[in-house]
């Protein structure tokens, strides 16, 4: 891959690291808006690590169409009250990391306001997430569905919690319980970000997508 290329990804809520990597490294960032949404993706959950091992935290969300709706009409169902729970757990988790109490009034109010749309929440929370770190471009969504895009390195499908990311190697960094339950690689970008600070635009850049 040359220095300078275009990536296509999926939305996602609190993305992983690796999809951090390729946002900062990319010459232009698109993210898939015409797809039919497909169940159990990075699209709606994120993992964090806990004192318990890894968990996982879902956004529960409303098919208005059923199977055919499209990632831009997925409504997010707030009846659940799942941010009480998602800010809950973020809490437990990282309350004893070095720079949770530094973003978490940058963060909280994310899990205090109803959204609607799932990719609504997910840009807004990307694009805080994108100044905090240091990331400064644009984003753009797509305006249809291509199957095959062309001059475009597509991770839609390939940044995934069903398989393991092997696109390149994600460098360790200090975790609250890896001396409990060791490092887990590719979780959340906030895990990176509450544990390093200041040093997760360092350890973004620091990875080479060539290889």
């Amino acid at each position: 891959m040359s220095k300078q290329f275009s990536v296509l990804l999926s939305t996602a809520f609190l993305p992983p690291i690796q999809w951090f990597v390729y946002l900062l490294k990319a010459e232009k960032v698109l993210i898939e808006n015409f797809e039919t949404y497909p169940k159990q993706t990075y699209r709606n959950r994120c993992e964090i690590s806990t004192a318990n091992g890894k968990q996982v935290l879902t956004i529960p969300v409303i098919k208005i169409f059923g199977n055919h709706t499209k990632t831009h009409e997925i409504e997010i169902a707030n009846d659940e009250k799942w941010q009480i729970r998602h800010w809950r757990s973020l809490v437990a988790a990282y309350a004893n990391s070095p720079y949770f109490l530094y973003y978490q009034d940058e963060l909280q109010p994310f899990f205090l306001e109803e959204y609607i749309n799932l990719m609504e929440f997910n840009l807004c929370i990307i694009k805080s997430l994108m100044a905090i770190i240091g990331i400064y471009k644009s984003i753009e969504l797509t305006d249809t569905f291509e199957l095959n895009p062309k001059n475009v390195f597509d991770l839609r499908n390939e940044i995934t919690p069903k398989r393991t990311f092997d696109h390149f190697h994600l460098p360790t960094y200090y975790q609250v319980f890896e001396e409990k339950n060791g490092f887990f690689s590719g979780l959340s970008i906030i895990d990176l970000l509450f544990n390093m600070g200041p040093e997760t635009f360092d350890v973004l850049n620091s990875v080479n997508v060539n290889c």
